[in-house]
């Protein structure tokens, strides 16, 4: 088993290549089936299926949108209607300053919920995915460069409860993995 970065580093994880998708794909799946909470699989394109081989759950991003554009369009109707209607209710050639001013208030209601809904999902999914990150501890390995090529990799980090150096590499390579490698951080 080779090794990668500062070897004085405590490890991040151990990683293994595979030849195809379908190959990652069943790794993935008995990664799951194992227990494993803390790993991941690197592709060079998406693999159709491969959130439910993972046993990922649901992103909780789209209820974040929602809450923000719920937020930006109350937010519209408490300026518009607080300030027309009762700090300063003004009128102007008749026209009402209660709820059938609804029509001259929709480009701002529509506008301010997607702008908070456009931010909210920007934002939310930077701080959801641990970005901005500049650097990863698997930048280090010199064959995780083939990702974006074609080569399919899959890592398990050393934080999960199930994690033994010896045991995770055995598995990986009774998986089909080659070129198993022990991943040191910076």
């Amino acid at each position: 088993m080779n090794a990668v970065g500062n070897t004085s580093a405590p490890v991040y994880g151990i990683a293994a290549e595979f030849q195809c998708a379908r190959d990652l794909y069943h790794a993935a799946q008995k990664i799951r089936d194992a227990g494993f909470q803390k790993w991941d699989v690197f592709s060079p394109f998406p693999i159709h299926g491969m959130d439910e081989a993972m046993g990922m759950k649901r992103s909780i991003l789209g209820k974040l949108v929602f809450l923000g554009g719920l937020t930006g369009f109350l937010t519209a109707v408490t300026m518009e209607f607080g300030t027309s209607s009762f700090l300063y209710p003004l009128i102007v050639a008749g026209k009402p300053t209660n709820l059938f001013t609804v029509p001259a208030f929709f480009p701002v209601m529509f506008e301010l919920t997607i702008l908070l809904s456009a931010f909210t999902a920007v934002f939310g999914m930077l701080i959801l995915n641990g970005l901005p990150r500049l650097n990863h501890q698997l930048f280090n390995w010199e064959r995780f460069k083939l990702v974006t090529e074609d080569k399919f990799f899959v890592a398990i980090e050393a934080n999960d409860p199930k994690f033994s150096s010896r045991s995770v590499s055995d598995f990986l390579e009774s998986l089909g993995g080659t070129n198993i490698t022990t991943i040191h951080g910076d």
